[in-house]
């Protein structure tokens, strides 16, 4: 679709075509999903259970994070181990744990760090382990 958006000059024609397929298609570029800074996760634990949540994407994140609390609320399994995690605030050592997850119509296994964003607006972050994966994050993506 953005190709052939691209070889169109006839911006009328452009909008027109991108309004008639909003929402109807999941827009792929060169192979890769295209998503949002913020996109609806499903977490499902070693149970079975299902939590579907807002996650922020984050290119600058190595590792996605998960906060403590939907640790606590669902089972992963145990800790896996302990990873160095570098920020603007520091170095830290946080627990790890897998989970699967459902995220722009795919399903997969992936690690998150355990901490506490109970401060911050989101409860997931995603970062580079998981948008390695064939996404691009598109900002202006509603």
């Amino acid at each position: 679709m953005q190709l052939l958006l691209t070889l169109i000059r006839d911006t009328a024609l452009i909008e027109s075509l991108k309004s008639a397929v909003s929402g109807v298609i999941l827009m792929v570029v060169s192979g890769k999903r295209v998503v949002g800074l913020i996109e609806s996760v499903t977490l499902i634990d070693t149970q079975g259970n299902k939590r579907t949540l807002k996650a922020k994407m984050d290119t600058g994140a190595t590792r996605s994070s998960i906060d403590v609390s939907l640790t606590k609320e669902m089972d992963f399994g145990p800790e896996l181990q302990k990873k160095l995690v570098k920020s603007a605030h520091g170095s830290a050592v946080r627990p790890a744990v897998e989970a699967n997850i459902e995220f722009a119509s795919q399903k997969f296994k992936t690690e998150f760090t355990v901490a506490d964003r109970s401060h911050l607006k989101y409860k997931l972050l995603i970062g580079v382990n998981v948008l390695q994966h064939g996404f691009l994050i598109d900002p202006s993506k509603k």
